[in-house]
């Protein structure tokens, strides 16, 4: 599968917007395979679609792959034996291919404008046909090409498809694919503003670059007959193809897209997802090792991920898995690691005093770090209470006599601690015959407003005396 030869992977975003979580997924599985040959993994910055670059675009797409926990041989900020590494900067080499492709009658120049290509669509579509290049420029006379060239009009060049040929290419996935040339269309390689398109680029820097292997999404596999002829045209050899299966929403339907929520790479980290508990998400998305355990480290993904492997079947992206899967990381977490790891996620009121007897009252339950406000608010802003649940399963003296007895309990310790506060809470329990289950669950919804909180002892001793008889005050006052 290697070929005997250097294994040679790459991604390369386009900076024109944020970073999809499923080119994060590719690109492991690119790191991924690289590092288990002891190849080279080479990050491109495919840039020249300028209509639609995004100013700092490259930047962000840099930081949050290494937020991930990944990182590049080769690159454009670190160099190599192929740079630069960025296209832009590489358009001298893709005008000289694409001037070797029209002296090898390969590719040619067009004139027309956008105006008569729209024709030539609304033509087509309005016939039911697929809408394609009729081909109007293909046999224009070399004297008329130099007189509209010497006239200045402008033009693309594009590649000159055979006629009724059979396009072959494997897929590590599918196996071989077939194509007849007649239903591929003569697609631009250079555009009127003199940047190739995307299909002349890669496919230029793809070669010079040695990459051996290119694993990308599905959505590609239309392109690569183009690809595959443009390797036939230059007569070089293409290299090995894996097109993994989409993401698709969690509902099932349809390719994952920002049109049913947040997709980007960002976003996931900002919603307190730990990049290793998703690096692990994404590996076992359509993947599994020999003993299909789910719970992968990085080196562990290294060392057995083969891409013959991933299913051909696009896979949901199954926010309970991925939350349940984060949470197992968070509870892996010391104490120390989770407390820097929170950071960025407390709440400009949160009693920074309190962290450490906070945090771990709610480590278990954690599925994101983003929940830490939803989890422990109680414990510092003002909370609702509800008559009717405080009451519930007992009558009013009773409530009123436990909240009585309970605040002068707990006034009098000497000591306040997890244990003592416990003692005092289960000795009044049993003095005065209190039914268990009511009376603690009455005393967790006068503190802590839920019926599902903390343990009950560890949370009163965190809220702290104070605020424990404040809250025991306020729940006598509603149900008095």
């Amino acid at each position: 599968m290697t070929d005997n030869k250097t294994v040679r992977t790459r991604m390369a975003p386009s900076p024109t917007g944020e970073y999809h979580v499923g080119h994060i997924a590719t690109l492991l599985k690119n790191y991924a395979f690289a590092k288990k040959h002891g190849g080279k993994f080479v990050l491109r910055i495919e840039d020249t679609d300028r209509v639609r670059y995004t100013e700092g675009a490259v930047d962000k797409i840099l930081q949050v792959i290494r937020d991930y926990g990944l990182d590049w041989d080769e690159g454009p900020d670190k160099g190599g034996p192929f740079a630069p590494y960025t296209q832009s900067e590489r358009l001298d080499i893709y005008q000289e291919k694409a001037q070797e492709l029209i002296k090898k009658n390969q590719a040619y120049y067009c004139f027309c404008s956008k105006e008569r290509l729209e024709e030539v669509r609304d033509q087509q579509r309005a016939n039911k046909q697929p809408p394609k290049y009729d081909r109007h420029c293909l046999n224009l006379s070399q004297k008329d090409v130099e007189t509209k060239l010497a006239a200045g009009e402008s033009f693309v060049i594009r590649l000159r498809v055979p006629d009724d040929k059979q396009i072959k290419f494997t897929d590590l996935l599918r196996g071989e694919i077939t194509v007849n040339s007649n239903e591929v269309d003569d697609q631009v390689l250079v555009k009127s503003d003199g940047f190739p398109t995307y299909h002349l680029a890669v496919v230029t820097d793809d070669h010079l670059m040695k990459i051996s292997h290119i694993l990308r999404g599905e959505e590609w596999i239309s392109s690569t007959p183009k690809h595959a002829l443009l390797y036939q045209a230059f007569g070089w050899q293409p290299p090995i193809y894996a097109h993994i299966p989409v993401f698709l929403n969690p509902d099932g339907k349809g390719k994952m897209s920002k049109r049913k929520g947040t997709v980007s790479a960002q976003s996931f980290l900002d919603q307190g997802y730990l990049p290793e508990a998703m690096l692990n998400f994404f590996m076992i998305l359509g993947w599994a090792p020999d003993d299909q355990r789910e719970i992968l480290s990085l080196d562990e993904y290294v060392g057995e991920f083969d891409p013959e492997n991933i299913s051909t079947k696009s896979v949901v992206f199954d926010f309970k898995k991925l939350r349940w899967m984060n949470g197992v990381y968070i509870r892996k977490l010391n104490f120390s690691q989770l407390k820097q790891r929170i950071k960025p996620f407390l709440p400009n009121d949160f009693p920074k005093e309190k962290l450490d007897l906070i945090l771990p009252l709610v480590q278990e339950r954690l599925e994101t770090l983003a929940q830490l406000e939803e989890l422990t608010q109680f414990f510092y802003r003002d909370i609702e209470l509800d008559r009717d649940t405080l009451l519930k399963k007992t009558d009013q003296e009773t409530v009123l006599e436990q909240l009585d007895k309970t605040q002068e309990s707990l006034s009098s310790l000497t000591k306040w601690s997890v244990e003592s506060v416990e003692k005092a809470i289960r000795s009044l329990q049993e003095d005065n015959n209190w039914e268990k289950g009511q009376y603690f669950m009455m005393l967790r919804l006068a503190v802590t407003g839920r019926k599902i909180s903390p343990p009950l002892f560890e949370t009163i001793h965190a809220l702290g005396l104070e605020i424990t008889r404040e809250r025991l005050a306020k729940a006598h006052q509603l149900v008095a």
